[in-house]
């Protein structure tokens, strides 16, 4: 019944496959991330109430939401991986953490230079801002303990612990504005009923929302490309897939 499922996740298949659809997502990427950012900064008009501060949602919004999403994506991985013992599935968990703790990273000084002329700081123990910084260590930890252990196996099965361990904190980040008082602003478009964002706002958001999910796509089939590559050095496949 799986030996479909462990041939499409064969080392060779996964490494083919990520070639092809890299350069696509990033084309998509390149061309939903242009418009959103044109958009926003010069067609938007300015919040009622930010100005023209608002307008570093285009980047801080997508990267937020890439934190979590990325965050989600790796800890499934290796799930996976510690379940039906799919190596390739591990390195998809090694390949996302990397780009997820840049989201998150990016995330935080968007945040923080947001914050500055709205809350008169550039950081506050908020709910939301504490969680994402702990979501932050959680990418260090997984990255940091995979190659602790001589064995890469078992450097694998820890890193994977402590990310399904971690996922806990995804929706603690999404539903802090909401379980406490928190600085941050509560949901605009991700929430029941009509958006509380205008369309000529809301339109060039979602494109960047979706040109950062391309991105991420792009970047986790060349890093995964890479990761198969170190893993299966000693294959006859590897060696006759880099032959000139």
């Amino acid at each position: 019944m799986w030996t479909w499922f462990y041939r499409l996740a064969s080392p060779p298949n996964v490494y083919r496959v990520t070639g092809s659809l890299a350069p696509w997502f990033l084309t998509l990427a390149a061309l939903a991330i242009g418009y959103g950012t044109i958009a926003g900064l010069v067609f938007a008009p300015p919040d009622y109430q930010q100005g023209d501060a608002f307008r570093i949602i285009y980047v801080h919004a997508p990267s937020a939401w890439l934190s979590l999403m990325s965050y989600t994506t790796m800890a499934v991985a290796g799930a996976i991986g510690l379940i039906w013992r799919i190596k390739v599935a591990h390195a998809v968990s090694a390949a996302v953490a990397p780009i997820g703790a840049s989201f998150t990273l990016l995330a935080l000084v968007t945040g923080s230079l947001w914050g500055r002329p709205m809350w008169g700081t550039y950081w506050a123990w908020d709910p939301r801002l504490t969680s994402e910084l702990i979501l932050l260590f959680l990418y260090f930890g997984v990255m940091s303990l995979r190659p602790a252990f001589e064995d890469p196996g078992r450097g694998d099965r820890a890193a994977a612990l402590l990310g399904i361990v971690g996922v806990i904190n995804v929706p603690i980040i999404h539903y802090s504005v909401l379980w406490w008082n928190s600085l941050h602003q509560g949901a605009t478009v991700a929430k029941l009923g009509k958006p509380a964002i205008d369309s000529s706002m809301l339109w060039p958001l979602l494109s960047n929302f979706l040109g950062f999910m391309l991105f991420f796509g792009a970047v986790l089939c060349l890093r995964l490309r890479g990761e198969v590559l170190n893993r299966e050095r000693q294959a006859t496949w590897v060696r006759e897939a880099l032959k000139p």
